[in-house]
């Protein structure tokens, strides 16, 4: 009979460096490190630490991937920022910065580094602090282009610089309509259309999407804070599954049908919950390693990324998600 080194040659191959895509159930040696390894597949997620933002703040809106990261706008205690920043995947790097500092603003969190928009939020410099502005990235500058029809802080939003979808919010009594807001309005690209409202108005709720036709809405305060959840197909919201914890001031990430739902506030309890949304169904997994609520986030269901927020104090931490489904690589150990 054949034996397994026969069919197969070596048992274990060595190599001076990890394979970069090992294939799952291959085992090698690190002549290197001196270390026998495997490659796997997680059946959970978990979230790992990654590079410190610049500037320590909350209420900021996020695009992109885990790997390649655009942040803007947000506040700490001193100011609303204009601040604009970059991830490379290990590390933040400063660019130019919004034409109009504010926090609690919104954007197409499925956009690029090289192609975002973002939407509303609040500052200190108007007549009221409520904003309509939107701002258009180009991989270098913001361009300020056509105001949403409503003006208003904490939007969420879904989809890209072309094709992008605001929904909920808040004004200030400030405000001409002061209060939380179910208003929905779609970007084409060059303007703001008013569409079908949110089942439920609401604001600082979590958000998924990769277009105007296409968006999940879930959490927020209703006035309380809510696990409901939304669905929106290009025409109107469906309520659908809520989350499994109820909470407001979340982050989302990944698109309608595959998201992912991360941190939160439920007064006074801040959360480092993670969910994953199958499309019908929450399920939960693991948690942050710091929980934290105004956070933002982007990227996908299995590959996140969330930062800064607040724990109460305002942080610069950055942490990565790996989803279940991954492969991974482990060191094998004697006991």
């Amino acid at each position: 009979m054949a034996t397994y080194k026969e069919i197969s040659g070596t048992n274990v191959e060595v190599l001076a460096s990890d394979p970069t895509n090992p294939v799952e159930g291959q085992v090698w040696y690190n002549s290197t490190t001196g270390a026998l390894k495997g490659a796997s597949v997680t059946t959970s997620g978990s979230w790992a630490t990654g590079g410190n933002m610049n500037t320590a703040r909350g209420t900021l809106t996020g695009a992109g991937t885990q790997t390649a990261t655009l942040a803007a706008g947000g506040e700490n205690p001193s100011d609303y920022q204009a601040l604009t920043e970059l991830y490379n995947g290990s590390a933040w790097t400063e660019v130019n910065d919004l034409n109009t500092k504010r926090g609690n603003i919104g954007g197409s969190l499925n956009g690029t580094q090289t192609a975002t928009l973002v939407f509303g939020g609040l500052n200190t410099s108007g007549a009221d602090y409520n904003l309509a502005v939107t701002e258009s990235w180009n991989g270098t500058s913001w361009t300020e282009v056509a105001d949403l029809n409503t003006q208003r802080y904490f939007p969420r939003g879904s989809g890209t610089q072309t094709s992008a979808l605001a929904f909920g919010g808040a004004q200030f009594p400030t405000g001409p309509a002061p209060g939380r807001k179910a208003l929905t309005e779609s970007w084409n690209g060059a303007s703001w259309t008013e569409v079908s409202d949110l089942n439920t108005a609401k604001d600082q709720v979590g958000n998924a999407g990769i277009s105007n036709t296409s968006a999940l809405a879930f959490g927020g305060f209703a006035p309380s804070a809510t696990g409901a959840t939304e669905s929106w197909d290009g025409t109107s919201w469906t309520e659908v599954n809520d989350l499994n914890t109820a909470r407001a001031q979340l982050a989302g990430a990944g698109i309608q049908t595959s998201a992912l739902a991360f941190g939160g506030r439920n007064p006074p309890t801040i959360y480092g919950n993670t969910e994953n949304w199958n499309g019908t169904s929450w399920t939960e997994d693991g948690d942050m390693n710091t929980s934290r609520y105004n956070l933002s986030g982007a990227g996908t269901q299995t590959s996140a990324i969330g930062f800064n927020g607040a724990t109460p104090s305002l942080t610069t931490a950055t942490e990565e998600w790996t989803g279940a489904g991954a492969e991974i690589t482990k060191t094998f150990t004697t006991s």
